[in-house]
Formats: C-alpha cells, sequence, structure tokens
C-alpha cells in the first residue's frame, strides 16, 4: 500500500536570487526547459517551441485578462486597509480579500482610492462580499493596480500593465496571469498556424488562491480555491478532431490544464464543453483524460500546480527537472523561464 502524499514530497530549494523580478526584454526571449516523453531534459530557447509543435497540434490557451484587482483604502475609523478583488459576482458586487488591523463588520463602509467607497455586505468564509455604487470593472481599470504575485517585490507600474497580461487576453475576470502565456507574441502565433498547429481557447479566471499555500501535511485533506472556467463548443469540437487525427492536445498552461481535465469530469453527456466552478485537485496518480503535452512555467515550491506537474511527469521527473533548473539558473515564477513536458508513459 502507498503512503499517502505529503507537502514534503513537493518541496525543494529555490535561492531567491533566481525568482524573476521582471519579464524578459523579449515575450519570446525566454529560455525553454524541454523534458520529453522518456523524461529526459533538453535546455533550449522558447523560440523552439516552433520545432517541438507538429503540424495537427492543437494549443490550448486560456483567454482570461488579468484585472486591476489591488485597492488600497481607508475604513470609516481611518485605518488602512488593502482590499484584492477575488471574484466579480455581480455589476455592482464582488468577493474580496480584505487585510486590515481589524476585520472590518458587516455594513462597514471602506473608502477606497480616495475615490469611491464599498459596503461590507458580510463573509464567505475567507472573503468578504463588497457592494460598490457602480460597476466594478470600470472602479477597478480607472482606480486599481495590476495585482502582481507576492514573491514579485515591485510595485506595479505601466510595464507590468502590459506584460503580465497575454497578447489574446479577452475575457476579464482574473486576479493572476496564466503565465505560460505570457511567452507568446503576436508574430509567434502567426507562424505557429502557418506551420498547421491549430490553436484554440478556454477560459479560466485564476484566482488569488493560486498563492496561497498548502495548509495540511496530508494532502488528501487539502480543499482546493474554486475557479470558474468555460470550455466553448468550438474547443471541444477542436479537441475531438485533433484526437480523431492522431494530433496532440497541448496546454498552454496548468489553467488550460484545470479547465480541460474539469470539463473531462464533469461529465455532462455533451463532451468537454460546458462551464462552472472548479475545485479539481490534480495531484501524482491522476488519469489524465485530455491533455498530452502542456506548456508552464516553474512554480513554488510546495505548490498545487507542482503537484499538477508531477502527476504529469512523474514525481522524480520533476524533482530531476527542478535540480537541474536551479543549478543551470533558469528564472522561477511568473516572469521567469518555460518547461515543455511531454506526457509520460511511466507516471
Amino acid at each position: 500500500m502507498s503512503q499517502p502524499l505529503t507537502l514534503a514530497d513537493f518541496d525543494y530549494a529555490l535561492p531567491p536570487e533566481l525568482i524573476a523580478q521582471s519579464p524578459a526584454p523579449e515575450r519570446t526571449g525566454s529560455r525553454l526547459l524541454h523534458i520529453d516523453a522518456r523524461g529526459e531534459l533538453h535546455d533550449e530557447r522558447f523560440t523552439a517551441i516552433e520545432q517541438l509543435l507538429k503540424p495537427g497540434d492543437l494549443l490550448v490557451f486560456n483567454d482570461t485578462r488579468v484585472i486591476k484587482a489591488r485597492l488600497h483604502g481607508h475604513k470609516e475609523s481611518g485605518g488602512k486597509i488593502e482590499v484584492l478583488i477575488e471574484r466579480i459576482t455581480a455589476p455592482d458586487r464582488a468577493l474580496a480579500h480584505v487585510r486590515a488591523s481589524k476585520s472590518p463588520q458587516t455594513g462597514a463602509r471602506l473608502r477606497l482610492a480616495d475615490a469611491f467607497d464599498a459596503e461590507v455586505l458580510g463573509r464567505a468564509d475567507d472573503l468578504y462580499e463588497l457592494r460598490f455604487g457602480q460597476p466594478v470593472l470600470g472602479l477597478l481599470e480607472q482606480f486599481g493596480a495590476m495585482p502582481l504575485p507576492p514573491y514579485i517585490t515591485h510595485a506595479p507600474d505601466a510595464h507590468d500593465d502590459q506584460r503580465y497580461q497575454t497578447v489574446y487576453a479577452r475575457a476579464p475576470g482574473a486576479v493572476a496571469a496564466p503565465t505560460a502565456g505570457l511567452h507568446f507574441d503576436a508574430p509567434l502565433l502567426e507562424r505557429l498556424r502557418g506551420r498547421g498547429v491549430n490553436q484554440a481557447f478556454v477560459t479560466l479566471h485564476v484566482g488569488a488562491g493560486t498563492f496561497q499555500p498548502v495548509r495540511v501535511q496530508n494532502l488528501a485533506e487539502h480543499v482546493m480555491h474554486a475557479e470558474w472556467y468555460v470550455v466553448p463548443q468550438g474547443t471541444a469540437d477542436a479537441v475531438q478532431a485533433t484526437r480523431a487525427a492522431g494530433g496532440r492536445v497541448i496546454a498552454v498552461g496548468t489553467t488550460s490544464v484545470r479547465a480541460l481535465e474539469s470539463a473531462a469530469q464533469a461529465d455532462r453527456g455533451q463532451g468537454l464543453a460546458g462551464e462552472g466552478d472548479t475545485r479539481l485537485f490534480i495531484t501524482p496518480g491522476y488519469d489524465y483524460r485530455v491533455v498530452d503535452a502542456m506548456l508552464t512555467n516553474f512554480h513554488l515550491p510546495q505548490s498545487t500546480l507542482l503537484m499538477l506537474v508531477a502527476a504529469f511527469i512523474g514525481q522524480d521527473t520533476m524533482r530531476r527537472a527542478y535540480a537541474h533548473a536551479v543549478a543551470a539558473r533558469y528564472r522561477f515564477f511568473s516572469y521567469g523561464d518555460a518547461m515543455f513536458l511531454e506526457r509520460s508513459s511511466r507516471t
């Protein structure tokens, strides 16, 4: 009988200087660690993706758009607060994380950006339900800041507004970027289309929970944060056609993986097409139903995303790959380098 998975199985030592604080000068200028189906490691530049992809392959991108979800302000008492919108639930309402020295009570009014108020309607677990007097998206676009991850230490600026967003971002709602997609620019996407590599889109609104630490040692006890996803009928049809023609379904980012695999798990009797909340937690032993290869960045130690990668290529290969990446001085996390993972038959 196998031992239960624990946090320690997904830990690794990362020198802080390898955490990328800014993106490469060009979107396609990062390095790429290719892990083939045999588990062998190959050091490449990201532009090698053009040779690694084959005519008839299907790239599936997450077209969510990052919203300027971070706001600063103060309570009626004068105490400072920081608000991070997690999910917009109605045109004038949202669920949010609120950081304050003392938690605001139901009915309290928060003054944000010295420009507008939000009323606290109540609590939903760790989140606060807030009501705004105007459409939330418009207020965030005007007064909010790009919600850079906690390990990026500089304040967001106009450069981040552009580079912490994919070139194909369409549907506003994410509070973290689907970072594997940050490596693509429009000319590369066009060249791939010219080579016969097909492209399709899902939407998964990445939540701030993606950065939350796993707080239990026994992973079987962990409960994933919920994220909203949509798999359009056109994408479901493209996946089916790719499979029928012998091509590979290649997810660009762990968020695309979760959207596709969540749709497969839902089993609505209409193929992959559908939408809903997902709490899918992928760990070693998971049987991937849709994804044949994956493009992703390097993930935090002990994170659920690292566990997803280990489920895809095997724990031993994951450990080897990350040890190699540290030794070879790859750049880690959101603004860092990429990995191209071919599914192992030995996971």
